[in-house]
Order: structure tokens, then sequence, then C-alpha cells
């Protein structure tokens, strides 16, 4: 979370995992793409285009990683 927090300029501690990234977090394309290059550096993998679209809430992203992270 502490990515997603960074990228939306915001606390940590008001992020939670039911946020949406455009609507609730403001993170537009530009700030998308930095998002999941931050993403694919933490976890050491390339994100195929259509696991980004499907990415959609901090929810999401965190299921991700735990998925990416757990194989």
């Amino acid at each position: 979370m502490e990515a997603i927090a960074k990228i939306s300029e915001r606390d940590s501690s008001e992020v939670a995992p039911g946020m949406e990234l455009v609507g609730d977090l403001g993170i537009d394309s530009a700030d998308g793409l930095l998002l999941l290059i931050e993403i694919e550096e933490l976890i050491g993998l390339e994100i195929s285009d259509d696991e980004a679209e499907k990415l959609n809430t901090v929810e999401d992203i965190l299921a991700f990683v735990d998925r990416s992270l757990g194989d």
C-alpha cells in the first residue's frame, strides 16, 4: 500500500482496500503507469497489459501481488 499512497500523494492510513484507483484516489493514466512500474519492481515481475487492465482497486493490486509472490 505504500506505493499506492506514494503515487496518490496520500498517507498510507488514508488508503483502504475497497478504494478505486481512479475514482477514489485520483490516479490518472500517467500515475497508473508509475504505479505499475513500482509494483513490477516490488514483485520482480512484468505485469501484462491484460493483468494491468484488471487492477482497478487497491484490493485488486493487493490480491495480484499476493498471487504473484505466492507462485
